[in-house]
């Protein structure tokens, strides 16, 4: 039996937060979910997880002491840090990964003949949604979850109680 674990969120090039690891690129996921439970615990929340230390920085037991110790006392020079390091990710954007990994994410510019069928596929799947009106909300792509939670079937509302 397998059990699908999600340990670490690595970025390939240095991201200068108080919770990614200089040198490795690594945001410690545990700090989230200390034990991961498998039909719980989902790739989406790790995404969210990621997304959510960029908007509320923690500097409680900080992987790069720097970046926690200029946030704290010196946001300007934290700023120019942060500039640094998201023009030198810009820069290393459409670079292929360094790792052999079938499934870590690639970029790569427009191109009007790989990319404008596949958002025109989009653009209608979306419209043919709207249209059919399915009465299951799983079929519209929706997950039912109080703003700011990570838990599905969350919401609150008195009359599905």
């Amino acid at each position: 039996m397998q059990m699908l674990c999600v340990q670490d969120f690595v970025f390939e090039f240095p991201i200068f937060h108080p919770l990614v690891d200089p040198v490795t690129g690594r945001i410690d996921v545990k700090r989230a979910f200390p034990k991961w439970r498998r039909n719980v615990n989902h790739l989406w929340q790790v995404l969210m997880y990621a997304r959510k230390i960029f908007y509320k920085i923690e500097t409680k037991a900080p992987l790069n002491g720097e970046a926690a110790s200029l946030y704290e006392q010196d946001m300007e020079q934290y700023r120019q840090h942060v500039a640094d390091s998201v023009q030198a990710a810009k820069q290393r954007l459409m670079q292929p990964p360094t790792s052999d990994d079938p499934f870590a994410l690639r970029f790569s510019p427009w191109s009007d003949p790989v990319h404008t069928e596949v958002k025109q596929q989009m653009l209608n799947s979306k419209a043919r949604q709207s249209e059919e009106r399915s009465a299951n909300p799983r079929d519209l792509g929706l997950s039912w979850m109080r703003p700011g939670s990570t838990q599905t079937f969350a919401r609150d509302d008195p009359a599905s109680a």
